[in-house]
């Protein structure tokens, strides 16, 4: 079970996290030193069925259902419910990199686009916008007990035509913009 510390270089805030394979998907978990708590739980095709994100002042639970996403967003016990035809959520967390990454199931030099619900903030605002992913390639690295397979996205927002690179060895994101992987206490998942 890969565990370990992201460093958010915007923020010098750590993110200590855990993920797992389970029966029948896949799990995430994290704090933040900022108090920010991520809980993202996927099915065996990497669709995410359980959310929760938690900031010191809002929380957002949800997940996807059928076609769409729905989620409940507050800052106490009470929440508005949202839905959007979208296919997941995307954090500042790298843990949603993972599941919106292995979701898409790309080929080599494949691309696809998705529109996913972007929470940001400390208030977990949700704005939904087209993402085009792209993966560049597959590399592998020698490692003292086998070799590591990395793979490359280009992911592009399609609303800024802003495009950014992000790296990844199974379950961990090795690079990303604003992330940086500090500490890997146990190998990654390798599909």
């Amino acid at each position: 079970m890969p565990a370990g510390t992201y460093l958010h270089l915007d923020g010098g805030l750590e993110e200590r996290f855990q993920c797992a394979p389970g029966p029948v998907g896949w799990r995430y978990a994290s704090t933040r030193s900022d108090g920010v708590r991520v809980d993202l739980v996927v099915d065996a095709r990497w669709r995410q069925i359980r959310v929760e994100v938690v900031t010191p002042g809002w929380w957002v639970r949800g997940g996807v259902t059928g076609r769409g996403l729905a989620w409940v967003r507050a800052a106490d016990e009470t929440g508005a419910e949202h839905s959007e035809r979208a296919s997941g959520f995307l954090h500042e967390s790298p843990g949603f990199l993972v599941a919106v990454a292995r979701s898409l199931e790309l080929d080599e030099g494949a691309q696809t686009d998705v529109r996913l619900v972007r929470l940001s903030g400390a208030s977990l605002s949700a704005l939904t916008a087209p993402w085009r992913w792209r993966l560049v390639g597959t590399s592998s690295y020698e490692t003292e007990t086998e070799p590591l397979p990395v793979s490359e996205y280009e992911v592009t927002d399609l609303s800024t035509g802003e495009v950014e690179a992000v790296h990844l060895a199974g379950d961990v994101v090795l690079a990303a913009p604003g992330i940086e992987l500090t500490a890997l206490e146990s190998p990654p998942n390798l599909p």
